[in-house]
């Protein structure tokens, strides 16, 4: 008799979705709609299913949280209207837990607004990523005081550190601003490049840190996204009930200064307030 063959093992994003939904499959039902794991269950969990543990473990929640959709294995326990979610519950502890559905994408129907191109040329030729290359545009065209109406400095990028109750936390860059009362403000920013989505965890965890860092500033989160030709969408979120609220929204293109028209302007004059 010919021997079955053996399944091929799971590799790249089909390996980091058998390995999540095999540890959702050990906790779900025991504990409600929110229950808290560890990253040491990978190992067990890889081992077990006969696949390589990926090197960085942290790639696989990070990819669930902004990247990938979870497998349909944990999507078909949520009710209509709700989804799971993964948030950090401190160091190398992470918490499965069950919120309302929501989704921010640019409105289409927003009017856009031109702002002469200040990107030096040299940026866009070597800029490595889709996340990297909207940080600097919006860095160096100083979308964050355009749209929020202050003065703002980038205060670093790339930003790891570690919340309380949390655990260690990535914020793609960070500014601090003043405006014109005197106000000072914190300004995490999210950036947002090709298939990235927008989540609910990582503005509460922007949040937390903030009141942990910067208790006596005023603490504004923002998300840029890159939109088609090459437009850019703002916008300035906070969380209402865990759910992602959007303050304000707002549509960039940057364009050489010859590209505004008088009609523009005129427009801009009448529909900026």
């Amino acid at each position: 008799m010919t021997a079955k063959p053996k399944p091929a093992k799971p590799k790249g994003q089909n390996r980091y979705s058998a390995i999540i939904a095999k540890v959702f499959a050990k906790h779900y039902g025991k504990t409600g709609e929110s229950f808290e794991f560890t990253r040491d269950e990978f190992a067990g969990v890889a081992t077990e299913l006969g696949i390589k543990l990926p090197k960085n473990v942290g790639d696989l929640i990070y990819s669930f949280r902004y990247r990938n959709e979870l497998p349909s294995s944990i999507l078909d326990t949520s009710n209509e209207g709700l989804e799971w979610i993964i948030e950090g519950a401190g160091r190398a502890r992470y918490r499965f837990r069950l919120v309302k559905l929501n989704r921010i994408v640019p409105r289409d129907e927003l009017l856009t607004i031109k702002v002469p191109d200040a990107t030096p040329e040299i940026i866009g030729a070597y800029a490595l990523g889709d996340e990297q290359a909207l940080l600097a545009k919006v860095r160096y065209n100083r979308l964050v005081d355009v749209f929020l109406g202050i003065t703002a400095f980038s205060l670093q990028n790339h930003l790891r550190t570690t919340v309380k109750d949390v655990g260690q936390i990535e914020i793609d860059e960070i500014y601090v601003g003043i405006d014109r009362h005197g106000r000072q403000f914190v300004v995490p920013v999210q950036a947002k490049g090709g298939s990235d989505k927008h989540g609910v965890v990582q503005t509460q965890q922007d949040v937390a840190f903030c009141g942990q860092a910067f208790k006596n500033l005023i603490c504004r989160p923002v998300s840029a996204q890159f939109m088609s030709d090459q437009r850019i969408a703002m916008f300035e979120l906070t969380v209402v009930d865990d759910v992602v609220r959007v303050v304000d929204e707002k549509h960039y293109q940057l364009v050489a200064s010859s590209a505004i028209t008088a009609g523009d302007l005129q427009s801009y004059a009448i529909h900026g307030g």
